[in-house]
């Protein structure tokens, strides 16, 4: 696993606030196919799939004003915060949703394997889902990583 500085200490930090968590939680996209040692291309946040429970705790917590929406059109959340206190800004997705076609659909992993970075444990899901998942997306970007973690075994 090959992860840089600033996502290190960024990982370290969402370790810490979401060791509060009461539900399950996941670090998605470019930082969880870092965390699978496949190569993201440039990781420029990190996306964080939580409860809308624990958002509603958390995130205000750490001074994350509770919004809806998304800052891109085929996706959204009923709380979506983004939080600029760490070396990358890191993005909380609650009740996360993608489009597809006219219809919305929900993004939820089913698997769900720690990782250790510092000491504390992040949550991804394993390759394989991220994998669908990054293809279901459908942004080059995301068809990139996940070219990318399907070389990795």
């Amino acid at each position: 696993m090959t992860v840089g500085p600033a996502l290190s200490v960024s990982l370290n930090a969402i370790g810490k606030v979401m060791a509060e968590a009461h539900d399950p939680w996941w670090i998605i996209a470019s930082a969880a196919v870092a965390l699978h040692g496949a190569d993201p291309g440039h990781v420029a946040d990190v996306d964080v799939l939580l409860s809308v429970a624990d958002a509603q705790r958390i995130l205000p917590a750490i001074g994350i004003e509770l919004r809806s929406g998304s800052p891109h059109a085929a996706f959204r959340s009923s709380i979506f915060g983004t939080w600029t206190g760490t070396a990358l800004p890191v993005e909380f997705m609650a009740d996360f949703h993608r489009r597809s076609g006219e219809a919305w659909l929900p993004v939820r992993p089913a698997t769900r394997q720690p990782v250790e970075v510092d000491g504390l444990a992040v949550f991804i899901p394993e390759r394989v889902e991220l994998q669908a998942m990054l293809t279901a997306f459908g942004r080059p970007k995301d068809r990139e990583r996940a070219r990318s973690l399907a070389a990795v075994s």
